[in-house]
């Protein structure tokens, strides 16, 4: 346990015991150095990690004020456990359409929403940047930055690799519209209509609409809240389905937002391999880690190119711009030819802004912002759930990311629920947008990437109201 993980600990036991209570200050951070013999670095650190799992909060020009006990959480979801199915055609396009619609109102207040809200991001500096970037572009950019994309950006990405500890060459990188057309980019490359494809357990509901789009089935395999997909499960379905492809996320798993331990990782690359079955690796959220470092995809443990690693600065730095980009190991000229016939490039002016900002060193800056103000707005709405919500409501403490899956009584409707809510301008994603089967009636996903407001909290409060009304 490193010395700020230790810190936090014996703070948060103190908190757990009644020795710190509701309210209390804590001492500052230079008092706290100094008394525990440790770096101001040290005590932000274990500062920042106890905020993150809502314990304490920082007031401006105040401090840190202790605002829950440990015991203040939901309860965690459990892991299901059931048998795997058979091959599902996948038919959810109309219900997520008509769900996501509602998401888009400003008036509305976006629980239900797939993005971070766009006052988090540093658009003024996006903009410098892109100002700088067109003044010294070279005509022939317009030219040498189709696919496979801006050459500084491409080597700005290889270097994000590099610093996780391994290699992707810059020529083994496609800079894409997003990272959703590089997850389908990667799945027209090793599919063809009528195969089958495995995906999590809930879903992200992206995936489910590409598969239905490109006529293919999908095999559903149980996923565990806090650790990723059932490996054992996906073993069993590698056997009996022979799957062309298999598309997950290992990092903060939208809707879940379980984080996969490393040695899961690991043993996930081993068994595809075995099989030699690609994985599409969609992993937009891994920059939004609230503690230590950066999470590992599973492309680091990859030794056979099957890993098609796919990310994105739209949920991390520039939402809008539609840059994203695909490492698809040994399948990028078939990659490369499906983004020649799609849609040649992604934007020029775009691609060349962030390469921009990459290269000033701005990003980790704003990343650490972003990162802290997620931590907090998750602690908040924990502790709102648990204020408005009934006895039997579960829900994930994800490390990262911005979203909260929460399991409801089971006579709860979320469908119901979500025409309810949305009548009184809230939006929410029911759990059945996340399963082919329609499956999780009963499952909600919360975005908490908003600023924490009155307008939040009685949004949580009247979905409370509405969750106990299912229920009585």
């Amino acid at each position: 346990m490193k010395r700020y993980e230790a810190l936090a600990e014996e703070i948060a036991q103190s908190i757990q015991s009644g020795v710190l209570k509701l309210g209390d200050r804590l001492a500052s951070i230079r008092e706290t150095s100094a008394h525990r013999g440790v770096s101001p670095s040290t005590v932000f650190q274990a500062y920042y990690l106890l905020e993150a799992r809502g314990l304490i909060q920082a007031r401006e020009r105040s401090g840190y004020y202790v605002i829950a006990g440990l015991k203040a959480f939901p309860p965690e979801p459990e892991a299901v456990k059931r048998p795997l199915g058979d091959t599902t055609v996948v038919d959810v396009s109309d219900l997520i359409v008509e769900i996501l619609k509602s998401s888009k109102q400003h008036d509305v207040v976006p629980l239900g929403s797939a993005f971070p809200s766009p006052v988090l991001f540093p658009w003024s500096r996006l903009g410098r940047a892109m100002n700088k970037a067109m003044q010294q572009m070279n005509p022939w950019n317009a030219v040498d930055d189709i696919t496979p994309g801006n050459a500084n950006l491409r080597r700005q990405i290889a270097m994000r690799y590099l610093m996780d500890g391994f290699h992707v060459h810059t020529d083994d990188i496609v800079v894409t519209n997003g990272a959703l057309e590089a997850l389908n980019l990667c799945l027209m490359a090793v599919t063809r209509p009528g195969d089958t494809v495995l995906v999590e357990s809930p879903a992200f509901y992206g995936a489910l609409q590409a598969l239905e789009r490109m006529g293919l089935q999908a095999i559903e395999v149980p996923t565990h809240p806090r650790e990723g997909i059932d490996l054992g499960a996906l073993a069993e379905a590698l056997e009996r389905h022979r799957p062309k492809a298999c598309w997950l996320m290992t990092n903060f798993q939208n809707p879940l937002g379980c984080l996969m331990p490393e040695y899961k990782k690991r043993e996930l690359v081993a068994l595809l391999a075995a099989h030699e079955v690609p994985l599409i690796e969609d992993d937009v959220y891994a920059e939004l880690y609230f503690n230590g470092t950066r999470p590992l995809p599973a492309k680091a443990f990859d030794t056979k190119g099957l890993v098609m690693h796919c990310s994105s600065f739209s949920k991390c730095l520039a939402p809008g711009y539609r840059v994203g980009w695909v490492a698809p190991g040994r399948f990028t000229e078939q990659v490369i030819r499906q983004k020649l016939a799609i849609s040649l490039s992604a934007s020029a002016p775009a691609q060349a802004a962030i390469a921009e900002f990459l290269a000033k060193g701005g990003f980790d800056s704003h990343l650490r912002q972003l990162r802290h103000a997620l931590s907090l707005q998750q602690g908040m709405m924990m502790q709102s759930v648990l204020k408005h919500f009934p006895t039997g409501t579960r829900v994930t403490r994800p490390t990262g990311g911005y979203f909260l899956w929460m399991e409801l009584p089971h006579e709860v409707d979320t469908l119901a629920l979500h025409r309810q809510a949305l009548s009184l301008g809230i939006s929410v994603a029911p759990g059945p947008m996340f399963s082919a089967k329609r499956e999780f009636a009963n499952c909600l996903r919360l975005n908490y990437g908003h600023p924490w407001d009155e307008r939040m909290e009685g949004a949580l409060q009247s979905l409370g109201r509405i969750v106990r009304a299912q229920c009585a």
